[in-house]
């Protein structure tokens, strides 16, 4: 081939009789003055491939317009077409084009913009429920957009197909700001006069801008799951884990950063290769998984029973044998019974101290534990507990991210260690209570509202007498005691 200097610029028809030159040359294996640009060359080699007939090529009609409209509804797009309405179709009136929202598929979803320019192209096949891929129809802008996954403009007989030489159009494919993955493509259509080099740029910024707007809703969306599940990834306490959509983005881990920002999801089965990490366990969430590295179960025939929760006098049950603790040895008990894998002096000191807490006295009092208990139920380096526990605060736990709230306020008793003032200790009893009490008041049901009234730590609890006072019927006795307490709790004032 030989080589024009380049398509006339400023003049659209001049333009358009150039390219049906170079068109018509190429597709009779002739000389061309001008070899057609690398990404419309392709697709025309694509659409011949698909035995799209060039003179008489058609878009086929996959939805009527009764079904159009559900398509529409499901769509992620339908979210973000104000923003496109806003940013294209303006200008497409005024400048004499409309404006074409596809699927991924090519579909036409949105048609909108001058009226007479879109009687034309009602005639041509660009109208709602069409098809407008590369092996329907040949080269053009939107599924051109679509196989090259990049902008493009196309411009009268750089459409494969004689009958759409009259048109010049520009495409952008719009992303799926979760998977990355092509939704669906933003056109701007119109008459061959109208070609203007610009187009191409406006209609690329909108597309970003329409991923701006589905990031953000999806980053709304994340922090609402992150808030519904957290409590999943909380009951694993020190044990690696993740939250993670359906595709396998880390919405939340600990430790913070152990994990890439996705992970490549097994498309069967419940485990995952992490490599390093070794080889986890998906557990199915509504919204998601909890990924988990399972720890190898201890099995010691030495049960401790630690029942703790509302305790102003702590007690250990061990093998059968009642041992009356003080708060501090409690304590001790309580953090290492949320850190199976065991704590320095160091970490104790820091859980119960704070940042200023002393080994020394850490070691000592867990050496005068250790004496009351048995050597071999608490071990050292680090100091760890060597019995099947049973803790009444960690059954509240794992009933809560199971999802059994019923049980979980069955067996919250009341605040974990009352008296205790250690931060770690503090910290769990302000926890564990926040999602119990968060959790009940979300699912409103009467029953458990009123056992967890019924707490001495929700005896001034506004919010929680209110929702029951407007669920609960004038003819219920409880009514009554709710407000009672409340006219004493004013009186007290």
């Amino acid at each position: 081939m030989t080589f024009a200097p380049q398509l006339p610029t400023g003049d659209p028809v001049g333009r358009a009789r150039v390219l049906a030159t170079v068109r018509e040359a190429v597709l009779s294996g002739s000389e061309a003055v001008l070899r057609p640009r690398t990404i419309v060359y392709e697709s025309w080699r694509r659409s011949l491939a698909a035995r799209v007939d060039p003179e008489f090529g058609n878009p086929p009609q996959v939805y009527d317009r009764r079904e159009i409209t559900s398509v529409r509804a499901g769509h992620p797009l339908a979210s973000v077409l104000p923003v496109l309405r806003d940013s294209l179709v303006a200008i497409a009136d005024e400048a004499m084009h409309m404006m074409i929202v596809t699927d991924a598929e090519g579909h036409i979803l949105w048609c909108e913009g001058q009226a007479e320019v879109r009687r034309s192209g009602e005639q041509v096949g660009l109208t709602e429920g069409m098809r407008w891929t590369e092996d329907a129809v040949g080269t053009n802008a939107m599924g051109t957009a679509l196989a090259a996954d990049r902008p493009v403009q196309i411009h009268s007989a750089e459409h494969l197909v004689r009958r759409y030489h009259v048109w010049t159009c520009a495409a952008a494919p719009i992303h799926d700001p979760d998977t990355g993955a092509v939704i669906g493509s933003i056109d701007i259509t119109g008459p061959v006069r109208t070609f203007h080099p610009a187009t191409l740029a406006l209609v690329t910024t909108t597309a970003r801008l329409a991923e701006a707007h589905l990031r953000a809703a999806l980053a709304e969306r994340d922090e609402a799951v992150r808030n519904r599940n957290l409590t999943h990834l909380l009951a694993l306490r020190d044990e690696p884990g993740a939250l993670l959509t359906p595709s396998g983005r880390v919405l939340a881990s600990q430790p913070l950063g152990w994990l890439p920002e996705r992970l490549a999801l097994p498309p069967a089965g419940d485990r995952i290769d992490l490599g390093s990490h070794g080889e986890a366990v998906l557990e199915p969430l509504p919204e998601g998984f909890l990924l988990r590295i399972p720890r190898v179960p201890h099995r010691s025939a030495t049960t401790l029973a630690l029942k703790f929760l509302g305790a102003d006098r702590p007690v250990a049950r061990l093998a059968g044998r009642e041992i009356r603790l003080t708060l501090r040895h409690a304590e001790l008990l309580t953090l290492l019974a949320l850190h199976p894998a065991g704590l320095t002096a160091e970490q104790l000191a820091t859980e119960l101290y704070g940042p200023t807490g002393n080994p020394v006295s850490v070691r000592g009092e867990v050496h005068r534990l250790r004496a009351q208990l048995d050597p071999h139920v608490l071990r050292t380096q680090p100091y760890r507990l060597d019995a099947t526990v049973q803790a009444d605060f960690l059954q509240v736990r794992a009933a809560l991210a199971a999802g059994r709230l019923g049980e979980a306020v069955d067996g919250y008793r009341g605040a974990l260690l009352p008296r205790s003032e250690a931060p770690a200790v503090r910290d769990e009893r302000e926890e564990l209570f926040a999602i119990l009490r968060r959790m009940v008041l979300s699912r409103g049901d009467t029953h458990l509202m009123w056992q967890l009234a019924g707490i001495p730590d929700c005896a001034a609890d506004d919010e929680l007498t209110d929702k029951l006072l407007r669920v609960l019927p004038d003819t219920d006795p409880r009514r009554a005691v709710l407000v009672a307490g409340r006219a004493r709790s004013a009186k007290a004032e």
